[in-house]
């Protein structure tokens, strides 16, 4: 009897949906109402409030990212405008608002300045051994955590990195996302090439593709910065281990790029098409994009002051939920989706964090109070349910947690989900922080030049778009049609990289999100 070949991963998810498949999201969800007494005000071990600050000086967070090692989940790193970063052991005893000044140093593990700019994006990688930096300098560093020593830095991009992902099974693959209009691709295993004057090794992108979000020319022509309008705000790395999606400030875009499917240099000039304008004329960008552990949905964070929602497998249909009561007034502004894709949690302008249940955005969102000023980047402690983080431009991070649990573990059916990968198949922050960092862009590692050293020529793979509901209206589906990939007719990707994802072997196959985009419409 012939063995039944596994199914992959988007047909999984499939499969689970048709067959009533989403029960165990909701009873996870059910399982979770303590979400609502979420506090940072201290009380035991796993709450409080810390300052950011250094020899007395204060500095804003703009990134806060708990390890995804499940021995030191509990570990939070913060970069600041200033470029330190700095570790914290969130399962220690956090100080009060009033205290939490004259007790930052004894709170923080470690800290140590990363960049001479602001620090814009952490990414752990490498079972939290190593920590990645994205800087207004250009650049992006790779560090060991145990001795805060720079093992390399991926230097190429001639605008500030905005945004880190590292691919789910395979830490060597990076991709990143910067102001200056592009995202690139890095693979840590390529021999560095000469260092540079700090004698930290350098590293070349293996792809870059420039204007992947370029505004159209009338919004062109309006624009007052270029670079704020080109920028890319957010880059994801997919569970399928093979797509990318990104959004940019210039549209209210989601684009999904087949790293495969990387073909010849084309011209610069190549336009993609963008959103259209909401009624009073204006395209709104989005400022942050974040997915589940398993993959299942995607969430987007725009400046219309809502959250859009998609399915992984619906993408065609637009958002299938919308959450609302938060605001959304700069780019700095994130959310994230929580590991077991039930809980949506979100920075605001107001100064609040928000906390929304996917499956009923009809009941509004819960509203933590306590910070003084803007609240941009969030994050949800991968084993801790209950435990999230949040930044503020009230120079302070607040960890929020409960009091009706300990800091222990706690799995559901969603969160217990191994992680997955497409299986191989055989084939017949504020508009005046925005202005500081343009500015810094011009003056900043002028040594890294307009072009990357010894890289490929920029390419742009095949692309699939997806926009909220202002844009996704107005889009033929066919375009979806068009689009679907012919894996007989699709060349094979031609690049130098070491990495089997960029280069796979002509002979194999692996599925994407973008065929079941085709299958789904037969």
């Amino acid at each position: 009897m012939a063995m039944r070949r596994p199914p992959s991963f988007f047909g999984g998810l499939r499969a689970r949906e048709l067959s009533g498949g989403r029960a165990p999201a909701r009873a996870s969800a059910a399982r979770l109402p303590y979400l609502s007494d979420l506090s940072s005000d201290p009380g035991g071990r796993g709450c409080g409030v810390i300052s950011v600050e250094h020899s007395g000086v204060v500095a804003i967070p703009f990134a806060v990212s708990f390890c995804k090692a499940p021995q030191i989940s509990r570990l939070l790193a913060v970069a600041d405008e200033d470029g330190y970063v700095a570790l914290y052991d969130t399962r220690r005893r956090l100080p009060s608002r009033s205290s939490s000044t004259e007790k930052s140093a004894e709170t923080r593990l470690s800290d140590w300045v990363a960049h001479n700019n602001a620090i814009f994006d952490v990414c752990w990688i490498k079972e939290g051994s190593q920590l990645l930096t994205a800087s207004g300098d250009q650049t992006v560093k790779i560090w060991s955590v145990e001795n805060k020593k720079c093992l390399g830095v991926l230097s190429g991009h001639t605008g500030s990195v905005k945004s880190l992902s590292c691919h789910s099974s395979n830490p060597d693959l990076i991709v990143s996302g910067s102001r200056d209009g592009s995202f690139a691709l890095w693979d840590l295993r390529c021999d560095p090439k000469t260092p540079n004057g700090h004698g930290e090794a350098c590293l070349i992108s293996s792809a870059v593709v420039k204007e992947a979000h370029s505004p159209t020319r009338r919004n062109r022509t309006r624009s007052r910065a270029k670079g704020a309008s080109t920028s890319i705000t957010s880059v994801l790395y997919l569970k399928d281990d093979i797509s990318i999606a990104t959004s940019g400030a210039a549209d209210n875009i989601v684009k999904f790029w087949d790293t495969r499917n990387l073909k010849a240099p084309v011209s610069n000039k190549t336009s993609q098409s963008t959103a259209q304008p909401s009624k009073e004329g204006v395209t709104h960008g989005i400022s942050s994009l974040s997915q589940d552990s398993y993959g299942a949905y995607i969430a987007a964070s725009c400046m219309d002051h809502r959250i859009y929602l998609y399915s992984t497998l619906h993408m065609d249909k637009g958002p299938i939920k919308t959450y609302t009561g938060s605001k959304i007034e700069s780019f700095f502004v994130k959310s994230a989706i929580s590991p077991d894709g039930t809980h949506i949690l979100g920075g605001s302008s107001d100064g609040n964090v928000y906390l929304w249940q996917v499956d009923q955005p009809e009941s509004g969102p819960i509203v933590l109070k306590g910070h003084g000023g803007e609240v941009t980047s969030v994050d949800w402690c991968a084993l801790e349910v209950g435990k999230v983080a949040s930044s503020s431009d009230d120079a302070t991070v607040r960890v929020w947690n409960t009091k009706k649990i300990d800091c222990t573990n706690i799995s559901s059916p969603t969160v217990i989900r191994k992680r997955v990968t497409a299986p191989i198949i055989d084939c017949p922050r504020s508009a005046s922080h925005e202005r500081t960092t343009a500015s810094r862009d011009v003056a900043a590692c002028t040594s890294a030049g307009s072009e990357l050293p010894g890289s490929h020529s920029p390419l742009r793979p095949r692309v699939l778009e997806f926009g909220t509901p202002e844009s996704v209206k107005k889009r033929a589906f066919s375009l979806f049609q068009e689009e679907a990939l012919d894996t007989r007719n699709s060349p094979g990707a031609q690049m130098s990289s070491p990495s089997s994802v960029l280069n796979p072997p002509p002979s194999l196959k692996r599925k994407t999100i973008r065929d079941y985009f085709g299958s789904s419409t037969s």
